[in-house]
């Protein structure tokens, strides 16, 4: 596995690959484990290491009180603040003030940083944003608000933003629109929000070209059908989804990571997984199936699929692999089945001879 800092950094790329098995725990919460260090890195590989160094603070004019600059960096997490300081340099690119009691987003806050790359502003008390909060910052491209009290996106975002990290806030309706002149932006975690199915309007997303897209931790009894068509990654884990029937996928063909982990599915509606022919993961463990999903078989490259913790008693002996010959072009790295009512020595060889090592098919340690 990748470090999990390094992931963070990769995962709204969004790229098929062989790599190991994606491992949803290991995502990075920016709350709990941010790091300005592994977005400096990222920011210096994006400019060529171009126009970054330390510099003699007195050196540095404007820094705010209490932060600490470098050239083009300002630093002021943890230090109590309950309003965004004034006088921080105009050629900043990285701001950083998480950590801090900031209630509320003024209009001129950010007045004359029309440089800034990143703004960080995790783990305040955030309940306000001035509508023409963010219009000065032309060049932002990641915007970090995870861990506050918004009750809404924010209105007039950067179209230049590629990433939006807001997290854990009280977000209950995306509106139609909200994010139409956003055609840049390429990765939106909005997890651990109090989203139902209705709170996401019909045009909520439309002009997105989105690659990854989560709304794990919310109230979402199925998934959403108005979503970016071209997602690669859609991870709806622990929310209170039932059932998966051809029309909830048949627009999302490019999937290759799906998912749904620690919901209510009992039933996968026969047909479904035709529509994302491309699909490399598949996340169901810790739901209610009686049954592999049908399929699988099927599907072409889908290489690990997370099946434990359900109420799947048996596996037939064409539940993963083709009957035929060079069907699968890649063959699997990763089946789970453990914590399923399996007797596991009845289940044919067979069963995984398009299984690439036999230790990456895991049985047993069910409770009844």
């Amino acid at each position: 596995m990748l470090p999990v800092a390094v992931f963070a950094l990769l995962v709204c790329i969004a790229r098929p690959s062989s790599s190991l098995p994606f491992e949803q725990r290991g995502f990075w919460d920016f709350g709990k484990e941010f790091d300005v260090q592994d977005l400096l890195t990222m920011m210096k590989d994006e400019e060529d290491g171009s126009a970054f160094g330390e510099v003699d603070p007195q050196e540095q004019p404007g820094c705010p009180f209490g932060c600490q600059c470098s050239l083009r960096v300002v630093q002021c997490s943890d230090q109590n603040l309950y309003e965004i300081p004034r006088d921080i340099p105009h050629d900043t690119r990285l701001l950083d003030l998480q950590g801090n009691k900031i209630t509320e987003i003024r209009e001129n806050d950010f007045k004359g940083l029309y440089n800034l790359y990143a703004l960080v502003l995790v783990n305040n008390m955030i309940s306000r944003v001035h509508p023409r909060a963010f219009l000065p910052l032309g060049r932002m491209q990641k915007l970090y608000l995870s861990h506050n009290h918004l009750p809404a996106v924010p209105r007039n975002l950067p179209a230049s933003l590629v990433e939006l990290r807001i997290h854990d806030n009280r977000i209950k309706k995306v509106a139609a629109g909200t994010f139409s002149a956003l055609g840049t932006m390429n990765c939106i975690e909005m997890g651990r929000n109090p989203l139902t199915n209705n709170g996401l309007e019909p045009g909520a997303f439309t002009g997105l070209k989105l690659n990854f897209l989560r709304i794990s931790e919310a109230k979402l009894t199925g998934i959403p059908r108005d979503l970016p068509e071209n997602l690669r990654e859609l991870h709806l884990d622990q929310n209170q989804i039932q059932a998966i029937e051809l029309v909830d996928v048949s627009q999302y063909r490019d999937l290759y990571r799906l998912g749904l982990s620690h919901n209510h599915i009992r039933h996968i509606e026969h047909g479904s997984l035709a529509y994302v022919p491309n699909l490399r993961e598949l996340h169901l463990d810790n739901n209610r199936l009686n049954k592999v999903p049908s399929g699988l078989a099927q599907m072409k490259y889908v290489q690990v699929v997370y099946l434990h913790s359900n109420n799947i008693s048996e596996v037939g002996v064409n539940a993963f692999c083709p009957t035929g010959f060079g069907m699968k072009k890649t063959f699997y790295n990763g089946i789970s089945l453990f914590d399923n009512p399996i007797n596991y020595w009845e289940v044919q060889p067979a069963t995984f001879r398009c299984v690439a090592d036999r230790n990456a098919v895991h049985f047993g340690n069910h409770k009844k």
